[in-house]
């Protein structure tokens, strides 16, 4: 992947050729979408031309472009016409799909309840829900680790940003929204889908998934607004901001749609990528061995801390180096509001903009042996190195995800609570295979037996819950 950035303007970029309908493209997205999307930047190169159905597509994975599409031009995108339309009946209104003027309102509304002083102080509860997970574990068992692990930010979620427990119901809330994804990536996969009244199998198994978390979304604003309590959370923010026209106190319509959004993408992605180290590191000895030396030296068997985090630079790195190889948000689309000139190519309006993190983090050009789980490549300051637009685990620009920084902590903190007291083991007769949902997902999860660490120390639950 050498090419040439282009200056030359010319009608399309190059791509696969494909029929009016497109199936060609789309019967190879929807077969293995990673795999497609990687052999399309490895075969045309940085900027891509392809068809799903008439519609016309393009997928971008230079840094350059990449950094144009998210933060230069990001005036010149919404988010899609089809995303809206298969999102909307669940998240509404909500950050991940909203545009324009109110999704400016929204984010700034939002913005305080993951300020770093506040986070910091969110910091004790997620060891807290660490320490429950590991309360509930036996050396020599084996864990289906994704379900134990989307228990757990789940739980994290819940109570930091709506002041709530729902560790009685966890279960029933990651299954509806296991549904939910699988529905979702089914209808992102068809050219057409039918209106969500027609009662199809997939249309009511989405009902019915989002109808249970609903009902949890719901259950926290009529018990904030009965109490009137401030707790100074999430919730309390949002229902304590006046609506759209500064007329009166949001509907609860509107703050469910935010809090909706939050409480699913805010444990999804990051149970994701706890899972993926937890893996990864079972497969690389060496840097599960640094990772236990780095803990050991740094808390010698305590519990982490916020303010332990700058003197676990190792950690840090096994979490970025996880997200590098499997980002949970394995794909962003864009749609053009105005023409757009990218690498010498002008994108008309109404026009759909791939980018793939799973796609640019394997780029040879800025990693090194990019299909290697090599968290030591994260040393001496390497991601201030890269070009703006190759490292995006969480997009960049004005809609760079607005939990970055929970998300980051949330993994360093649990895994570094987790690892000190286990080593997790991959369980014989396993087929790992990552399924690109909407967030990048190991297939069927995955068994890890739990060996007990030589130097464990009892687990003692400090933090408040």
């Amino acid at each position: 992947m050498d090419m040439q950035l282009s200056n030359k303007v010319t009608h399309q970029p190059p791509g696969p050729k494909s029929n009016f309908l497109g199936i060609g493209s789309l019967a190879s997205f929807r077969q293995d979408p990673l795999a497609f999307l990687l052999n399309l930047a490895q075969t045309y190169g940085d900027i891509v031309h392809f068809r799903f159905g008439p519609a016309h597509t393009y997928l971008v994975s230079h840094p350059d472009y990449v950094h144009q599409v998210l933060v230069e031009d990001a005036d010149q995108f919404y988010k899609t016409r089809q995303l809206k339309r298969i999102l909307g009946p669940s998240l509404g209104n909500g950050l991940l799909i909203n545009d324009g003027e109110s999704w400016r309102r929204q984010r700034r509304l939002v913005q305080p309840a993951f300020h770093m002083k506040r986070i910091e102080a969110y910091g004790k509860v997620m060891v807290a829900y660490a320490q429950r997970t590991l309360a509930g574990w036996q050396p020599g068992q084996t864990r289906e680790i994704h379900h134990d692990m989307m228990e757990l930010t789940l739980g994290v979620v819940a109570k930091t940003l709506f002041g709530a427990d729902v560790s009685d119901r966890a279960n029933h809330i990651g299954a509806a929204i296991t549904t939910g994804l699988e529905v979702t990536n089914a209808q992102f996969s068809r050219l057409i889908n039918p209106p969500q009244w027609v009662p199809t199998h997939d249309n009511r198994r989405g009902k019915q998934a989002l109808r249970t978390i609903d009902e949890v979304v719901m259950g926290f604003i009529r018990a904030r607004r009965a109490s009137g309590e401030d707790r100074g959370d999430l919730l309390s923010m949002l229902l304590l901001a006046v609506d759209e026209d500064g007329t009166g106190q949001m509907s609860d319509k509107q703050a469910r749609d935010e809090a909706m959004t939050l409480f699913i993408a805010g444990h999804e992605t990051t149970a994701n990528a706890l899972t993926w180290a937890w893996y990864l590191l079972s497969q690389h000895p060496q840097a599960e061995a640094k990772l236990h030396e780095e803990l050991a030296s740094v808390l010698g068997g305590r519990d982490p801390a916020m303010q332990d985090l700058p003197r676990l630079p190792y950690t840090e790195a096994v979490i970025k180096e996880t997200m590098r190889l499997y980002p949970p948000a394995w794909t962003t689309t864009r749609e053009t509001i105005a023409p757009v000139t990218i690498g010498g190519y002008t994108i008309p309006t109404r026009r759909i903009v791939f980018i793939s993190p799973y796609v640019s983090h394997r780029d040879a050009r800025y990693f090194e042996s990019p299909g290697e789980f090599c968290p030591e490549r994260w040393a001496d300051h390497f991601e201030k190195r890269l070009p703006k637009g190759a490292f995006i685990p969480f997009g960049a620009g004005p809609r760079v995800c607005i939990g970055n920084t929970f998300a980051l902590m949330e993994a360093r903190l649990v895994l570094a609570t987790i690892a000190q007291h286990y080593r997790l083991a991959l369980a014989p007769g396993q087929d790992v295979t990552a399924e690109p949902l909407v967030t990048l997902r190991p297939r069927g999860g995955i068994k890890m037996v739990l060996h007990d660490r030589a130097a464990r120390t009892p687990i003692t639950m400090t933090g408040s819950l």
